[in-house]
């Protein structure tokens, strides 16, 4: 390994001069932040939702109200909004999500005669008793007013229909808040509280933080949803399954990871190859001397080759009215491919079990490292500049991750759970020599920067100094190089190679996972909103919603999209927690 680790330095020494500079020049490594993903925090909600409400509103002349209906029907989703407006027009698009055609739509929602019929409640009742729709449909306010009740307590509140038999239209937010806040105001509060909300339940590019206790942030990215981020609580984690970050293992791979190594499945194989069960009481027996006549602790007698229940008469050589010196195939067969699945998931395991093990032991050297450049800082030397020790730790730290994880990947990729019938046995076997022996060189160069870092160098001269930081750049460029090819293997000659299922993972980032901006304004290139008042007023009917966000509560729709609840203190404020079920919010 020390051999090989020293020709891949070789190899990678021509280009090594740019990327020395920029490695040594690069002192923001524990915090990589970029614009493709924003931290949406209690006060920039309100900012985040209306970019998307302006750019609809602006786009097709509608009513804010009009607007939310449609970003909510096509679950904040802009692009595919504009994509269904391009293919089938404006028409099917409004009719799709409930918005009556702005040129049907008759502002005047008071009814100029003296008393009106209700078709709902069947009485006659006053004009000023009666609110129209924008749909056309007209009621009395107390049917409307019921309607609106039932359906908010039901959880509907984001998309409330309108009464008529067969009529598809959603109501008008600012109609449903002022009918309602005069009988139940804090059910008014409910429905607010829903649809604001909605920009991140709905959205699937926007999605709660899952760090315990919550931080009440929210993480939104603007590309692609299959990217590892950082919160500004500091918690890195997988953007698509919200669980810690894992690539380059897909979400699928170590979600069945995660289980196996908590479950007890191999614990039922070490049962299934050491043990029999009772032909009585169907216990495991394991033996514990040569003669194969067990006996259970329930009293039966057994045979330990067969399994079948026998008396307790025997002799040396046999059992008393027993054989069964037949051979039977499809038994053995099963044993020995419990063992074999056993000791195979023993070597990915153990080994994934180390590198996260030293990881953590990694990690524990930060302050160390701190102190022993403070040290050196301090000598009367001419080296001042030592960021490349700083750098290089962090380059080992991301490496590390990579290396433990592509174990899972590998037990996936190469085994029969996945990809049986994906490969034939002579591709998996080139396949996996492939990537094993790119696993190889990354994990020999990675123990070499890991044991750079343990020297005890702030003892050492100048020179040797010198020799120890050319050492550490060289490996750094080594073990990112690596990386990035075992991640071009897994991308295009692994998973892009299969055709019967879908696979994606996080990209491989030189500087580590990227760290979420906090969200000032809107999007430059979208919208030019900076409003950041409490309060928002509905254009056409006076209403307001109050700003509240969520400490990271969760619904889950017909549409299959999902996210977290997570509880956490109340910050007070004049605001509600979104996690309180509803009864206890109306009981407050």
């Amino acid at each position: 390994m020390e051999d090989y680790g020293s020709s891949e330095e070789d190899i990678y020494s021509s280009d090594q001069d740019e990327s020395l500079d920029g490695l040594e020049n690069d002192s923001q490594w524990d915090s990589c932040t970029g614009n493709s993903c924003k931290v949406i925090t209690r006060e920039s909600l309100l900012v985040a939702q209306r970019e998307d409400l302006r750019r609809v509103m602006d786009l097709l002349s509608l009513r804010e109200h009009h607007a939310r209906t449609l970003l909510i029907h096509y679950r904040w989703d802009v692009e595919r909004l504009l994509a269904v407006l391009v293919e089938k027009g404006k028409t099917c698009l409004f009719a799709e999500a409930g918005v009556p055609v702005p040129e049907e739509v008759d502002f005047g929602s008071s009814v100029s005669s003296a008393t009106v019929m209700c078709d709902i409640c069947i009485e006659e009742v006053a004009g000023s008793d009666v609110t129209k729709m924008d749909c056309g449909h007209c009621f009395c306010n107390d049917c409307w007013t019921e309607h609106f009740i039932v359906k908010i307590k039901e959880g509907q509140s984001k998309r409330i229909r309108c009464m008529a038999h067969k009529c598809f239209a959603i109501c008008d937010e600012g109609v449903i808040r002022k009918l309602v806040s005069k009988r139940h105001p804090d059910l008014a509060e409910k429905f607010d509280r829903f649809l604001l909300e909605s920009y991140i339940e709905d959205n699937k590019m926007v999605k709660w933080c899952p760090s315990i206790p919550h931080c009440g942030n929210a993480i939104r990215v603007e590309t692609d949803e299959f990217c590892e981020v950082e919160c500004s609580c500091g918690l890195q984690f997988c953007f698509s399954c919200l669980s810690e970050a894992h690539s380059p293992c897909s979400c699928w791979m170590w979600e069945l990871w995660a289980k196996k190594c908590r479950d007890e499945s191999e614990t039922v194989n070490w049962i299934t190859v050491h043990t029999k069960p009772c032909p009585k009481c169907h216990k495991p027996v394991e033996k514990n001397g040569g003669c194969n006549l067990v006996s259970c602790i329930c009293g039966q007698a057994f045979c330990w080759l067969c399994g079948g229940a026998t008396g307790r008469d025997h002799t040396w050589s046999s059992i008393a009215g027993h054989s069964c010196g037949r051979y039977k195939e499809d038994q053995e067969k099963k044993s020995e491919r419990a063992k074999r699945d056993l000791y195979r998931y023993m070597h990915y395991h153990n080994r994934y079990k180390a590198h996260t093990d030293s990881f953590t032991q990694e990690s524990r050297l930060r302050e160390t490292i701190k102190e022993k450049v403070a040290i050196l800082e301090s000598k009367d030397s001419r080296l001042r500049d030592f960021s490349w020790v700083t750098n290089g730790l962090y380059r080992l730290f991301r490496s590390r991750r990579a290396l433990s994880f592509s174990y899972p990947f590998a037990f996936y990729m190469f085994g029969d759970d996945l990809f049986k019938d994906e490969m034939t046995k002579e591709e998996k076997e080139i396949k996996q020599h492939l990537f094993e022996d790119q696993q190889q060189q990354l994990e020999a160069n990675v123990e070499k920067l890991s044991k750079a870092f343990e020297e005890p160098f702030d003892d050492y001269e100048e020179a040797q100094i010198m020799e120890m930081r050319m050492q550490v750049l060289n490996l750094s460029v080594v073990t990112d190089t690596l990386c990035k090819k075992m991640y071009e293997c897994i991308e295009t000659d692994l998973l892009g190679a299969l055709q019967f299922s879908s696979h994606n993972i996080a990209p491989y980032q030189s500087k580590g996972i990227e760290r979420a901006t906090e969200l000032n304004g809107g999007r430059s290139t979208k919208a030019n909103n900076n409003n950041t008042c409490q309060k928002t007023h509905d254009q056409t009917n006076g209403g307001s919603i109050e700003l509240v966000l969520s400490s990271g509560s969760g619904t889950s729709d017909e549409s299959g999209c999902s996210s977290r609840k997570r509880a956490r203190e109340d910050s007070g404020g004049g605001f509600f927690d979104l996690n309180l079920p509803a009864d206890l919010i109306d009981r407050n």
